[in-house]
C-alpha cells in the first residue's frame, strides 16, 4: 500500500513532467523530491522513472503504478465520504424494489429530489412479482418494497404501512368467444379458456397465480403490460388493474364482463425491516406516505395502450 506521500508524488510527476515542477507542486525541494522517487523505485525494485530526457518520464512500470495509484486515491476519497456519509446516519446504499406493477417512471421525480440533499447514498432500483416482493425484503435483497401484495408475512422487524386498493376488472378481446357469453360469467367458462397470468418471482417460497380457477390453462408472461397486450390480442382472459386498462376499454380494444366470482381489490403495501432505519430510508418512507404519490401509485403509472 503507497503512503500519501507517495501517491502525491507519483501524481506530482506524471502531471508536471518535470522535477521542478512537481517539487514546487509538493511544496518541497527538488532535492527532497528526488530522493523520494528514487525510494520509491527502491522499494519496487523497479526503474519507474526515465531521466534520459530533458523532461521527466514515467516509463511504462511508473505509468501503470501512477494509474493504479490514481485509482487508490479516489477510492480512499470514496471510502473516507462514504464513513462521514454513514456516520451521519445516512445509509451507503438503499435498495428499493418496487412490484412490477409499478413502473419506474412513477419515482423518478423523488430520485431527482433526493439527488438535491446531496446524501452521497447510491441507489438501486429493482423490480420483482407477487411473492417475489416480499422474499426480497425479508432475504436481504430490498432495503424497502414497493406495493407489495396480500398480507404482509412473518418477517423479523417488519414494518409497513398501506398504500390504498387497486381494483381489477375481467377483460377479453372483442373477438374472444367469452365476450359474447352471457354474463355474469360462471367459473366453469372461465375455466374453459386459457387464462393470462404474470409470473411469480419468487425463488424459494412457493410461486402462485391470481385469477385463474382450478384446471384452467394457463400463459405467463413477465409483466402486466405483457398481460394486458396478451389478453387484447386474444391469447387468454384474466383480471387487469381497471385504470391501467382504462383507454384499452374506452377504446373497445378490451371489453369489460362481470363475474360470478368478482375479485375483491388488492391493498398495496410498503414495507422495510425496523433494524435498518437510516436517514436515506426515512426521507423516501416520508414522500411515499404522500397522499398525492400513494394516488399516482395506486393509478399504476401510464394507461395500457
Amino acid at each position: 500500500m503507497l503512503s500519501e506521500d507517495e501517491l502525491a508524488l507519483l501524481d506530482a510527476i506524471r502531471s508536471s513532467g518535470s522535477l521542478s515542477r512537481a517539487a514546487a507542486r509538493l511544496g518541497k525541494a527538488p532535492s527532497t523530491v528526488s530522493h523520494q522517487a528514487r525510494q520509491l523505485e527502491s522499494r519496487f525494485d523497479a526503474l519507474l522513472f526515465d531521466r534520459r530526457r530533458y523532461r521527466l518520464q514515467l516509463t511504462p512500470a511508473g505509468q501503470l503504478l501512477a494509474d493504479e495509484a490514481e485509482r487508490l486515491m479516489r477510492d480512499a476519497a470514496r471510502m473516507a465520504q462514504r464513513v462521514r456519509q454513514v456516520a451521519n446516519g445516512w445509509e451507503d446504499r438503499l435498495w428499493i424494489v418496487t412490484d412490477e406493477l409499478f413502473e419506474f417512471d412513477l419515482l423518478a421525480p423523488l430520485v431527482a429530489d433526493f439527488d438535491a440533499l446531496q446524501s452521497g447514498v447510491s441507489l438501486r432500483f429493482s423490480s420483482e412479482v407477487l411473492g417475489g416482493t416480499w422474499e426480497a425484503l425479508r432475504d436481504g435483497r430490498a432495503s424497502v418494497i414497493v406495493g407489495a401484495t396480500n398480507e404482509p408475512p412473518a418477517i423479523p422487524e417488519l414494518r409497513w404501512f398501506e398504500l390504498g386498493a387497486m381494483e381489477w376488472v375481467f377483460a377479453v378481446a372483442p373477438a374472444h368467444p367469452l365476450a359474447r357469453a352471457k354474463a355474469p360469467l360462471q367459473r366453469d367458462e372461465i375455466a374453459a379458456h386459457r387464462a393470462v397470468v404474470v409470473a411469480d418471482s419468487a425463488r424459494v417460497s412457493g410461486s402462485r397465480a391470481y385469477g385463474t380457477v382450478g384446471g384452467q390453462a394457463a400463459l405467463a408472461v413477465p409483466s402486466m403490460r405483457a398481460k394486458a397486450l396478451a389478453q387484447r390480442q386474444g391469447l387468454g382472459v384474466g383480471w387487469l388493474p381497471r385504470q391501467r386498462v382504462s383507454a384499452l376499454l374506452a377504446r373497445g380494444e378490451l371489453v369489460e364482463k362481470a363475474t360470478a366470482n368478482p375479485r375483491e381489490p388488492n391493498v398495496l403495501y410498503v414495507a422495510w425491516r425496523g433494524s435498518s432505519e437510516g436517514r436515506a430510508l426515512a426521507w423516501w418512507l416520508e414522500h411515499l406516505r404522500e397522499p398525492t404519490l400513494k394516488q399516482r401509485l395506486l393509478a399504476g403509472g401510464r394507461p395500457y395502450d
